[in-house]
């Protein structure tokens, strides 16, 4: 386009507008002109693509991939109350003022553990050994120390609380899987149904053709026979002209359906993929609150938010806890130069055991935090009932959407039938000379407007269906479709 404006810019006269040209970066070829899919047919039914949509399709392999992290984190957090250990050592070389130097090795090995009820325990032993530049021996320390709060961090309520969120969480994440694989299903059977009005709109659009070039033939027999003007056939050319037109329309559409249907799948975009499934429709009788009911019993992000209420509430709870007073009972035992034996409470042994008390003065965070967390519980609590309000709504309207989309299709239907009668009768009128070109033509395209309805509301009310499965949350038990997590 610059290429062809500067010429002509140049050709006209115009001074100070340089022409240049653009040549390719590389030697790619030019895409034939139809680069649609191609090669043998894969003929696929909607069940065979809904199971290579499962097996293949990447948002399902990357949330399987994803479920892998997130089982580990319920795996750590139902850890918190294991037994935890560890072992630290060093070796140094000291050189002290005076020029003497020595070589400490120095070994840590330590443990600790936190109950549900709080208490905490830590053991240490400490062995710290002159390796050279000075003699003693080994030195040995071995401690352990208690605490046990009984405000602030005491029972099983405020130490579980992690726990139970993590394990609600889990199941979060299992609903988020669940969302995710009826989601591609759903997507896979509206590709699907896409591509079967694609294959059958070209279907109509080739049968339209094949009527024109009827009608075309009949009028040169006419003209032959002296019964027809010569000139009159032009309007029939042009109709066949037209009517190619719409196959090719049709054909570019259908690749384009095959396109996205593949996608979905995980296959190559060049496959030359066929839906082979029939598209029968046949009413199906919705009692609405019996399918409102269902809705609130197993859609995702009504069950979602159930367990985000309950995850509210473990955290308003400690927050509430983490306000109290930090009272505690602690206790330790301290041997030096000794190993633990029967006689660890005597003689080298230190020995304690008390309480203490740390009350915060001028300190509002905790109280910021426990509002935080009861305002976030309510919030939780208000958006649980709009959801459930919006999800009746939808349902209803899901409801109703397939109820209007069965009457369209009747009435679509019924169009069609009359819409064929008419042109068998224009067809007829044609032969003994009592009608136009120009009518039949009409009539054509009325048969062909009649065809492409009635296969619309066909695919609307079936995706309505769908939909409404989905708007319920029952688009994997419909599929009898079970997570392997």
């Amino acid at each position: 386009m610059a290429t062809a404006s500067a010429a002509g810019a140049q050709s006209q006269g115009v001074v100070g507008v340089p022409s240049f040209s653009v040549s390719p970066v590389a030697g790619v070829p030019s895409p034939s002109a139809t680069p649609v899919p191609s090669g043998a047919a894969l003929n696929l039914g909607l069940e065979e693509a809904v199971a290579l949509g499962l097996r293949q399709n990447r948002a399902i392999r990357s949330a399987y991939l994803q479920r892998a992290v997130e089982r580990f984190d319920l795996f750590v957090a139902q850890r918190a109350f294991v037994p935890v250990g560890g072992v630290a050592a060093e070796v140094v070389r000291r050189r002290s003022a005076n020029g003497t130097t020595q070589t400490e090795a120095v070994v840590t090995p330590s443990a600790g553990w936190r109950t549900p009820l709080g208490t905490t325990a830590a053991f240490v032993w400490d062995r710290r050994e002159r390796l050279e530049g000075g003699g003693g021996g080994a030195r040995k320390t071995l401690s352990l120390s208690l605490r046990q709060p009984l405000l602030r961090g005491a029972g099983l309520d405020v130490n579980m609380a992690p726990v139970r969120v993590a394990r609600l969480q889990e199941e979060i994440n299992r609903l988020r899987l669940k969302a995710t694989v009826s989601d591609t299903v759903t997507a896979v059977v509206f590709a699907y149904r896409g591509l079967i009005q694609a294959q059958e709109q070209v279907r109509l659009a080739e049968l339209s053709l094949e009527r024109t070039r009827a009608l075309l033939e009949t009028n040169r027999a006419l003209i032959d026979a002296g019964r027809m003007a010569a000139a009159d056939i032009v309007q029939t050319e042009s109709g066949v002209a037209n009517q190619e037109v719409a196959v090719l329309e049709a054909r570019r559409q259908r690749a384009s359906a095959q396109v996205t249907l593949l996608r979905l799948l995980a296959l190559d975009p060049r496959t030359n993929v066929m839906a082979s499934d029939d598209i029968a429709a046949r009413h199906v009788e919705i009692d609405l609150n019996l399918a409102v009911e269902l809705a609130l019993e197993a859609r995702v992000d009504v069950l979602a938010q159930r367990k985000s209420i309950e995850q509210a509430r473990q955290a308003a709870a400690v927050a509430r806890n983490n306000r109290l007073w930090d009272l505690s009972v602690v206790g330790s035992l301290t041997r030096q130069d000794g190993d633990w034996g029967p006689g660890v409470l005597s003689g080298r042994t230190d020995r304690t055991i008390g309480l203490t008390l740390g009350i915060p003065i001028g300190d509002y965070s905790a109280r910021q935090a426990d509002l935080a967390a009861s305002t976030s519980l309510k919030t939780a609590e208000l958006y649980y009932e709009d959801l459930a309000a919006a999800v009746e709504a939808q349902i209803q309207d899901a409801v109703q959407t397939a109820e209007s989309t069965w009457r369209q299709l009747e009435a679509a239907r019924r169009a069609r039938d009359l819409a064929e009668r008419a042109l068998e009768l224009q067809q007829e009128k044609l032969r003994v000379g009592r009608a136009s070109n120009f009518e039949v033509l009409s009539f054509q395209s009325d048969l062909r407007a009649a065809d492409s309805q009635e296969l619309s509301a066909r695919i609307a009310y079936l995706n309505a269906l769908t939909a409404l499965d989905q708007q319920i949350g029952s688009t994997l038990e419909t599929w009898r479709i079970s997570l392997n997590d």
